[in-house]
């Protein structure tokens, strides 16, 4: 006869505290748990170093493809532009001639083609400038530069989503240190977007509200993750943060897209964004990698009263300039797992100094 076995239960005598204590939290754009573990914030650390970024000395590189006036490997020769720059990325990862329909019927061999178009902008001319050592007037006309090309993509009767975004720092597999990000415009929803709108319209079918104005208010009442505020925008680290310095910016009125951005509010996000690349920058004294992108409405025609604006940005350092967090073995099996809280990393990045280290220096 095979043994039986009882099941106990633990009868847990402490006091619940979330800055101590081990516990799950829920992310409502994405319907998903993250695992927390606080405690684990005194172990050692032996783990891999990653080399500490360095940025280029010289503002222009005779070698590289993104500088004004260079040869790409296409051939083709940029002109000598003074601000940003777009051009249709050399190696796209989207097609932009259509084929047919693959009209297999096998579920376990689903596949169909994917119509789409990749831009690389470039944020300045610089070769040695990033993000946060540009001024907010020059990052403003990268997001003007970002506002039209959701609009002239999302024009395309094919597109039906334009995600723009930025790799920063060779840790994040950006190729070249020249300040640049993407556009990535495609006939389908990419399946974390499809995720996001799923919960953003349950949720304002409910409450006639987007979700993120209603958590946005509840954010600024508790103040316990607030970074940085200006009139349009607020910076925090969501309740829900996966990376150990997760931040997002959040446009205070529910505006759907970029597209809907008065001056005032396309200045006030490249003052944003500059806050958050100084600060970033400030943590470690380093030029900070991340990946960063905005999600908004699609742009398939349809009314979308649902989407809020919102900046994701995903660092991956964790302890130092070179100490990384992996998302590895129960991350990669499991769920997701963070060891700092999201309260403590608010608290830490909130009371840098917002002049950039290395003017100091």
């Amino acid at each position: 006869m095979a043994p039986t076995y009882t099941k106990q239960t633990t009868n847990y005598m402490k006091t619940f505290d979330n800055q101590q204590h081990a516990h799950r939290r829920y992310n409502p754009l994405l319907g998903e748990w993250i695992l927390v573990s606080p405690q684990r914030t005194q172990r050692p650390w032996q783990g891999q170093k990653e080399t500490a970024a360095k940025l280029p000395d010289n503002p222009y590189d005779p070698t590289c493809y993104l500088c004004p006036g260079n040869e790409r490997s296409n051939g083709e020769t940029n002109p000598n532009y003074e601000s940003s720059f777009v051009f249709t990325n050399d190696f796209p990862a989207l097609q932009s001639e259509k084929t047919e329909k693959n009209n297999s019927d096998d579920f376990f061999f689903q596949s169909k083609p994917e119509f789409g178009i990749n831009k690389v902008i470039c944020f300045s001319p610089k070769h040695h400038l990033t993000l946060p050592l540009m001024t907010v007037e020059e990052i403003t006309e990268v997001v003007k530069t970002w506002k039209n090309e959701y609009q002239s993509l999302g024009a395309n009767p094919d597109i039906n989503y334009v995600q723009i975004f930025e790799n920063k720092g060779s840790v994040m597999g950006c190729s070249n240190p020249h300040p640049h990000g993407q556009i990535w415009a495609q006939n389908s929803l990419p399946t974390l977007v499809e995720r996001t709108q799923e919960q953003l319209k349950k949720y304002y079918t409910l409450h006639q509200a987007t979700l993120l104005a209603d958590y946005l208010s509840h954010e600024l009442k508790a103040q316990e993750r607030i970074v940085a505020e200006n009139d349009s925008f607020v910076n925090l680290v969501p309740f829900w943060a996966t990376w150990p310095f997760e931040t997002m910016i959040l446009s205070k009125k529910p505006l759907g897209s970029i597209a809907e951005f008065s001056e005032k509010e396309m200045i006030d996000l490249a003052d944003m964004v500059k806050q958050t690349t100084v600060m970033y920058d400030n943590l470690f004294e380093t030029s900070f990698p991340y990946s960063a992108g905005m999600h908004q409405a699609p742009t398939d025609g349809l009314s979308h009263p649902e989407w809020h604006f919102h900046f994701h940005f995903y660092p991956p350092l964790l302890r130092s300039a070179t100490v990384k967090k992996f998302m590895v073995g129960y991350e990669m099996l499991g769920e997701a797992q963070r060891d700092i809280t999201p309260e403590k990393s608010a608290g830490i990045l909130k009371n840098l100094s917002k002049t950039h280290y290395s003017l100091n220096s």
